[in-house]
């Protein structure tokens, strides 16, 4: 790809335009493409979806944006994005097998790739190290009837094993889904899946442990509810990488008293959800190569690396090349079981732009029957109903 003769501008949108860490990576990039100048066009994280919808419908979408990566096949079939295939074939740096595959199917309609995974986490084991001690539990339960061994065993004196979300009941299953060997819709994307045998007994195992979790909690959400797991009330915690840096910040009095690990294993093997951002170019762009020339280059190993697990955050590279490279657990040994748990990532957002509306749904069923105000079956049969109906429109 070669440079512009004359000078061009590339819009890149996102709700990270204002980090020093991607301002002094624009800058690189104008000291070595002179004639590109990248022009930064933010919006809160939580509008960006939102802001990005309303300019594509009204034809003034930007070059380049940075995307939640599950929003990439909404956009792709809307017809908005480019396919990156024929950048990819001719790109030195770009190399799509070298993608997590959870990350490649976050960033695939149709066959086809139309984003570039940037930066992403997993969802792995918080546990209090002094509470299982106290417990007499060796160490980090490795599969499902270990898991509800130690939160039974963890609950006792007012103190819970295990803390729950109902607000956040469908993200939080999820991983509990695929180690069961089921998934949310079949393979083609057309049809509900998460109501099969396999779902229904992940649903079963997983309301079931709300009898472990302290109740006051149930109606907050996964941030809110650090606080008891920071008090010692609480000894398991299901989260992001995100939480290691939040315990490090607002609790560096508990180092020590926590660790991370793996999720246990179910009949599937090793699973868990992942979550991450992409980049994407919009087909209205009239500076395609130079924005294309952009994206490749925020893609290069070392700033995948300066932007995810070099910086304060907890953040993960998308690529299998730097989440196995010593370098990482040698910067971020916190990050070290999140990064293995790359390789067991599913792309939880399956790739059909009506599924987060099913997701809603089906939050709110799950939701219920933590409560206890219907079983985890009829939950799923409910959310499943509800969810054919929309894939049918």
């Amino acid at each position: 790809m070669t440079d512009p003769t004359s000078p061009q501008t590339v819009t890149f949108f996102s709700w990270v335009g204002n980090e020093p860490q991607m301002k002094q990576m624009a800058d690189e990039f104008h000291k070595q493409h002179p004639n590109i100048t990248i022009k930064f066009e933010n919006a809160p994280a939580e509008q960006a979806q939102q802001v990005l919808s309303t300019r594509i419908a009204g034809n003034t979408a930007p070059d380049v944006a940075y995307i939640n990566a599950s929003d990439t096949s909404d956009y792709a079939a809307r017809g908005a994005l480019v396919d990156l295939g024929n950048y990819m074939e001719r790109s030195e740096i770009v190399k799509p097998d070298n993608y997590v595959d959870g990350f490649k199917t976050f960033v695939t309609w149709n066959d086809k790739m139309w984003g570039l995974p940037f930066d992403g986490e997993t969802t792995g084991l918080f546990y209090r190290t002094d509470r299982f001690k106290e417990a007499g539990i060796e160490g980090p339960p490795k599969t499902w009837d270990e898991f509800k061994a130690a939160a039974e065993k963890l609950t006792a004196n007012g103190k819970y094993g295990f803390e729950m979300f109902a607000s956040e009941s469908a993200y939080y299953w999820y991983p509990w889904l695929y180690q069961a060997g089921g998934d949310a819709l079949t393979e083609d994307g057309k049809d509900v899946a998460f109501d099969s045998a396999q779902g229904k007994t992940a649903a079963e195992f997983y309301v079931n442990l709300a009898k472990y979790s302290p109740r006051d909690y149930l109606n907050s959400n996964s941030y809110d509810g650090r606080v008891a797991f920071a008090k010692g009330d609480v000894a398991m915690y299901v989260a992001g990488a995100w939480f290691a840096g939040t315990l490090a910040d607002e609790y560096p009095k508990l180092t020590g008293k926590w660790a991370a690990a793996p999720l246990p294993d179910g009949v599937a093997g090793c699973k868990t959800t992942i979550a991450g951002d992409s980049l994407v170019m919009f087909n209205k762009t009239k500076v395609s190569d130079a924005a294309w020339l952009w994206m490749e280059f925020l893609s290069r190993p070392d700033n995948l690396a300066n932007w995810t697990y070099k910086t304060e955050g907890t953040l993960l590279p998308p690529t299998k090349s730097l989440l196995g490279s010593p370098d990482l657990a040698k910067e971020k040994p916190v990050l070290k079981p999140f990064a293995d748990l790359m390789s067991c990532g599913v792309a939880s957002t399956v790739s059909n732009p009506k599924y987060p509306r099913i997701e809603t749904i089906l939050n709110e069923e799950l939701g219920k029957a933590i409560y206890g105000d219907q079983t985890a079956a009829q939950a799923l049969d409910n959310a499943a109903e509800q969810g054919r109906a929309i894939l049918a429109r």
